[in-house]
């Protein structure tokens, strides 16, 4: 009889072993960046280095997309399971009808900024009237700027717009334009000081922009229901809290392997100032922040409509 129970329970270690061992299997998960890997990603590499996607059955692979335009298409198209997106660009596609849900936030705050010369004569919004001003993408920077613009007593009519192609600080050092819209105050401000030519930055949230997040998490509308997801967000929440608690051995692990290249004086810069944007309850969702802000960008014509939320934003269970 002993040996009969000896024998059932190693098979059922057996079992056991190979149950834990598939669904481990079963829980892979890709998740497309926004863009190049930088500072910005930071809590998902030190989740990952240390493991709290492990230890709770995930395996995330963590890929740099050849176009920024296509993650959270991809993901709409059953493509990836997570993208990393801007909260005004999940506001769009979802207008258009892309099945997008949002799942947790990376970057809590506005990052985008209007940005001129620190030793030039722009000390106000105001006298920007008759400059020439640079941007990347139209729509949404468009509208930030028409804003920002519209409480000084300007218009858009009363400046240039110019498009310098993502070159933003270059332009301001060579006078092709006097300001740029759409520069990340964590790298363009740093890139400007680097450069021994220090920028000024005007914050959106500062000139008529209602707070918004910058990077968000976007998951499939249908998947909702997946543990994965919440699970993903938990581990998420611990890199947060372990890289704010040991941002020094943090940086070790980001710049680890082949992020190595990622060691210099402009990343290192970016990251000191990202850290306290970083969400420190990446999961949790402020429904009224976010109806507020999808509400901007109704008036504002970057939107037709604004569904109801629990269709587009989420805080999971």
């Amino acid at each position: 009889m002993k040996k009969y129970c000896k024998t059932l329970f190693s098979a059922l270690v057996v079992l056991l072993m190979f149950s834990t061992s598939a669904a481990a299997e079963n829980r892979k998960l890709t998740l497309l960046l926004d863009w190049f890997v930088n500072p910005d990603h930071a809590p998902l590499f030190v989740a990952k280095e240390k493991g709290f996607f492990a230890k709770r059955g995930l395996e995330v692979e963590i890929i740099a997309p050849s176009n920024p335009n296509d993650p959270p298409k991809l993901v709409a198209a059953g493509k990836a399971d997570i993208a990393v997106s801007y909260q005004h660009q999940h506001h769009m596609q979802v207008d258009q009808g892309l099945p997008l849900i949002r799942i947790a936030t990376l970057v809590a705050t506005p990052l985008n900024s209007l940005v001129v010369l620190a030793d030039g004569d722009i000390d106000s919004i105001a006298d920007l009237k008759g400059k020439t001003i640079g941007y990347s993408v139209g729509g949404f920077e468009t509208v930030l700027l028409k804003v920002m613009l519209g409480l000084a007593g300007l218009t858009l009519e009363d400046v240039k717009l110019v498009n310098v192609n993502f070159s933003l600080s270059p332009s301001l050092f060579t006078g092709q334009v006097d300001a740029v819209i759409g520069a990340f105050r964590n790298f363009e401000l740093n890139q400007m000081e680097i450069e021994k030519r220090p920028g000024k930055a005007f914050f959106v949230e500062e000139h008529g922009i209602p707070a918004y997040d910058e990077l968000i998490f976007v998951a499939h509308r249908n998947r909702i229901g997946d543990d994965s997801l919440r699970l993903f967000v938990d581990a998420l929440e611990e890199g947060v809290q372990y890289l704010l608690n040991h941002p020094q051995k943090s940086w070790q692990l980001f710049i680890k392997g082949e992020r190595k290249n990622l060691d210099d004086e402009l990343n290192r810069r970016a990251w000191d100032d990202t850290l306290p944007r970083f969400a420190l309850r990446p999961g949790a969702l402020d429904i009224n922040r976010y109806k507020r802000f999808a509400e901007f960008l109704r008036e504002q014509d970057i939107i037709s409509g604004q569904p109801p939320i629990q269709t587009w934003a989420v805080e999971l269970k």
